[in-house]
Parts: structure tokens; sequence; C-alpha cells
């Protein structure tokens, strides 16, 4: 089961980025470019009838998987970014996280009006970051079809800030 198989490659890390976090690290999976396919593969399966426009990939491992599956959807990809690493005008969304505050970035021209997009991220723990890219999508005039990760923290109840914006909801690991 592919589940067990991310659960099994998973790399803990203790008291990261702060005391009291354990860091779930997506990098020994990066080291398995079979596990790699059939995760892109997967991902792309459960989002296949959200009839999705553009993937946006949270930045930095949102964009690992986040472009492979806008390939494998044939869709555009486009990065949303910590501030101050997009080199055109942009619109910006700043947020709480677990650990401290943070602002999001995107270009102004990223969604067309009335797009639908899905958002996708490595892993999902209270939502702050994705609530705040959801804004940037709807700050633009385009619509969250979806959230798609690699992992879900569902003890966090992350998901529970998403209902707002959509209730498509999809992760191939859950804790």
């Amino acid at each position: 089961m592919l589940e067990a198989r991310i659960k099994q490659t998973l790399r803990d890390v203790a008291d990261f980025p702060k005391p009291g976090i354990i860091f779930k690290d997506i990098t020994p999976v990066l080291h398995n470019p079979q596990l790699c396919t059939e995760i892109t593969k997967a991902l792309a399966e459960q989002v296949k009838d959200l009839h999705i426009d553009v993937v946006a990939g949270i930045e930095s491992r949102g964009f690992l998987f986040g472009l492979a599956l806008a390939q494998a959807l044939q869709v555009p990809f486009v990065p949303i970014r910590k501030v101050g690493k997009l080199p055109y005008k942009t619109v910006q969304q700043s947020y709480d996280l677990e650990y401290g505050s943070a602002t999001l970035e995107v270009h102004e021209d990223a969604f067309k009006a009335g797009q639908n997009v899905l958002i996708h991220d490595d892993l999902l723990a209270t939502g702050g970051t994705v609530v705040a890219a959801s804004k940037l999508v709807a700050l633009l005039g385009a619509k969250v079809a979806g959230y798609s990760f690699l992992i879900s923290l569902d003890f966090l109840n992350g998901r529970e800030r998403l209902k707002d914006f959509c209730t498509q909801v999809f992760s191939l690991a859950k804790f």
C-alpha cells in the first residue's frame, strides 16, 4: 500500500524548526524515483475529476510534487513563494505558523478570474500556510477547486480551516 510505503520512507526530525516540533522530512522519499512516480500518479488520480485549470505549489516543498502533478494533469504550474522571491509584481498574504509568522506572495497575473486552482503542498498541519495561499487565489478572482498533500497531520485539524474555501482535501499519508 502506497501510504505505508510513504510512512516507512519519511524521516522524523525531532525539535525542528523549534523544540517540541517533530518535522516530517520528505527528502528520503525523493531518493526513490519509483516511489516518486507512484506518488505523482496517485496525486493525479485523487484530483482527476475536479476540472483543474492550474496547480499552485507552496514554497518550497510544494514545488517538488506540485510541478510533477501539474504535468500529469497537463495544466500550468504557479509557484506561491515566500515574500521577496518573485521578480514581477505580486500580491501578498501574511499568516501565522505553528512556530512564527510569514508572508506568501504570487505574481499578480498568476491566475485568471474563474480558474479552478488546485493548491498543493507536501504537508498539511494547522492549515495556516494553505489558508494564506487560498486567500491569494481568491484575491486574484480564481477559485480553490481542491487541496492536495503528500502528508496530513489530521490530529492538528488543518482540514477544518480549509472548509471556508473548499472541502476537496486529499492526502496520501495521514497521521
